[in-house]
């Protein structure tokens, strides 16, 4: 079956469906909020600032406006989206452009003109040539191991100013010839005679030559889509069809709301060249019906499945960039931080049957490196790759069992409650350019906290490969 995954013992396990702002929610414990896992054990007015530490502040983070892969970027190419992302910061921050001692960017998948891309976004958007850039991958937390990455340099003493940003365009993925064919054009350089060139020419003409290669939608260690194996996560926690369509209709309403309200300042406008309105706004929200989302059809497995194209995230052109500092060289430049970037950290786990889980693994574990608990938290911004990932990850949180059985813990850490969890929308509904998210997390959690007057904020991610990242950000003082 494909539903035989580790978790399955869960399955058996009876769950206790509680309801939270409206949205059906199956947790072992009572509503959100109200159990001793998630009660605050210290007051809020203490700070994370730690001994002999570096504080390293977040100034700013922008974005290009997230649009489903084949609109009005279609055209350009990435590095176009990451120069418009860092020359929105350098307006929005008024930095000097020989003023950053680093710059990195995070992508996926890679555009072969432009192998070094942070290096092209960073000359074309008009900073020094004497500042050093370098791009990094890991899949869906590209921009969050930039962003990190900046944070090392920083608290070691090597940089105080660093730019991390993000990109992904989908509109144009590379599409390479089939390796038979690859093969016979490198040998074509060789060929001298035409005895040999007549040769190569007969193989040109095998059907099997001409067969490109698309870039993998598969996991290459497992050969799985991540689709099929959000699909398999869903049923092992025991997550219905409905449950993902709700939580998938509860994102695309709050990205709605959050955009009318004029929440989403990280938000840049951007004049493409060729297309004759500026794009303002992102062009993947779209609040529909229960009844709209239960007529589509299932996506990965067929007829059975529950993962959709409603509920899961959609294929996106984006790019994101945000300013870190040490807190001296930004108030030594007269800025005002919007947070702090505290404790972050890493996980991996089995890429099979766990692919999608790294929020479940790491968010305990940084909360211990923090000395936090769930309730001292006040905005979560959690990465929806899936409805059903998203579940399961909360519905694992809640779980004794799994706590016990997977995360070698004596009790649930507690899930976050839904009333602090991605209240301007998630990547369901404002999209997911891969490489570029992770900076919208960070911006978004840190608006946030400074709108509703929090403390502590958490980011979580997974990721391909079954990795995951989880960081804690701690507003600026007033």
């Amino acid at each position: 079956s494909p539903y035989n995954i580790k978790m399955a013992a869960l399955v058996n396990r009876k769950f206790r469906p509680t309801f939270v702002s409206g949205l059906r929610y199956l947790g072992t414990s009572s509503v959100h909020g109200t159990s001793a896992a998630t009660q605050p054990s210290q007051p809020k007015t203490r700070t994370l600032t730690k001994p002999n530490v570096r504080n390293v502040v977040l100034v700013e983070g922008v974005r290009t406006p997230f649009l489903l892969s084949g609109t009005q970027y279609k055209n350009l190419m990435p590095h176009d989206l990451a120069r418009h992302a860092l020359k929105g910061l350098i307006k929005r921050t008024n930095i000097p452009t020989d003023s950053v001692d680093y710059i990195i960017i995070g992508t996926v998948i890679m555009e072969v003109k432009t192998s070094n891309l942070a290096r092209e976004a960073a000359l074309g958007a008009g900073f020094s040539d004497r500042i050093p850039a370098h791009t990094v991958t890991q899949a869906c937390i590209s921009s969050n191991q930039a962003i990190t990455t900046a944070i090392g340099l920083i608290a070691a003493g090597q940089c105080e100013s660093v730019v991390a940003g993000g990109v992904e365009f989908m509109s144009d993925v590379p599409i390479r010839h089939s390796r038979k064919m690859r093969k016979i054009m490198l040998a074509s350089q060789k060929a001298k005679t035409i005895p040999a060139k007549l040769q190569l020419l007969a193989q040109v003409f095998s059907p099997s030559v001409w067969i490109p290669e698309l870039p993998a939608v598969s996991e290459f260690s497992t050969n799985e889509t991540m689709g099929h194996s959000g699909d398999r996560l869903a049923a092992a926690f025991r997550i219905s069809r409905q449950e993902q369509d709700e939580f998938a209709l509860r994102s695309h309403k709050l990205a709605h709301e959050a955009t009318e309200k004029g929440y989403l300042s990280d938000r840049l406008d951007y004049k493409v060249p060729g297309v004759d309105e500026p794009v303002t706004r992102d062009n993947g929200i779209r609040p529909s019906s229960l009844e709209q989302l239960g007529k589509l059809q299932p996506a990965f497995i067929k007829p059975y499945g529950s993962v959709t194209a409603a509920n899961a995230s959609f294929l996106t052109d984006g790019a994101s960039a945000c300013l870190i500092m040490s807190e001296e060289r930004a108030l030594a430049l007269g800025y005002k931080p919007k947070a702090y970037l505290r404790d972050f950290l890493y996980v991996a786990q089995d890429p099979k049957d766990q692919l999608l889980l790294g929020p479940a693994y790491g968010t305990p574990r940084i909360l211990k490196k923090a000395g936090l608990t769930i309730g001292d938290i006040d905005v979560f911004e959690y990465h929806e790759a899936f409805a059903g990932q998203i579940l399961a990850n909360m519905k694992a949180l809640d779980s004794d069992f799994f706590a016990s059985k997977y995360m070698g813990l004596q009790s649930k850490p507690g899930a976050p409650p839904l009333d602090k969890l991605n209240l301007w929308g998630g990547s369901l509904s404002l999209g997911h350019p891969f490489g570029a998210t992770g900076v919208r997390l960070v911006t978004t959690a840190a608006n946030r906290l400074i709108k509703d007057g929090g403390q502590f904020g958490l980011v979580a991610a997974c990721a391909a490969g079954g990795h995951g990242h989880a960081m804690i950000i701690e507003r600026y003082p007033s």
